[in-house]
């Protein structure tokens, strides 16, 4: 269906100029923080509008996760590619859990492993906190050297609350 391309006359203009007179602004609500609303007097202008505080802004990720190693994933369920290790991280919270990897990850590395597996579990719902800051925390600066990818682990190693994550060759200086 196509608009008609045509001019107002003199007296729809008229009409659309009393209607829009007719119409009152209306103020918006706040839906922020009661403790960072602007002051009052900030807050009402001079047309009476409530103005909304600009969004907070979330600072940017430090780095890229690493990424998704499909092939390494098809070769670890056939069995081609056996898991040198897990680490459990049911009951710790997201400071020790972050800490815990850390030190498996570097052990598992320097002991020369090349695919473990860390169970996060699933969480309530599905959106576990371990299990979403697990690909923040390989990302982190002090294990992106040694973490080539990661990938979602099959059933028989944890499932959805679980994932393998390659570990680069550990080269030993001679």
């Amino acid at each position: 269906m196509s608009r008609d391309k045509r001019r107002l006359s003199e007296e729809e203009r008229a009409l659309w100029g009393a209607v829009a007179k007719s119409i009152k602004r209306r103020a918006r609500e706040v839906t922020s923080n009661p403790a960072a609303d602007p002051p009052a007097a900030a807050k009402n202008g001079p047309t009476g509008l409530v103005r909304r505080a600009p969004p907070a802004s979330s600072p940017p990720p430090l780095s890229k996760p690493p990424p998704s190693n499909r092939a390494n994933e098809k070769r670890v369920r056939r069995g081609k590619l056996a898991v040198g290790a897990s680490l459990d991280l049911h009951g710790h919270t997201q400071a020790s859990g972050r800490e815990a990897l850390r030190r498996f990850l570097q052990r598992a590395h320097a002991d020369g492993e090349r695919v473990v597996v860390v169970i996060t579990g699933v969480g309530r719902g599905g959106g576990g906190v371990l299990k979403q800051s697990l690909p923040e925390w390989l990302a982190s600066p002090e294990l992106r050297d040694i973490v080539s990818g990661f990938a979602p682990a099959h059933r028989t190693h944890g499932g959805a609350g679980a994932a393998y994550v390659f570990l680069r060759r550990a080269f030993s200086n001679p």
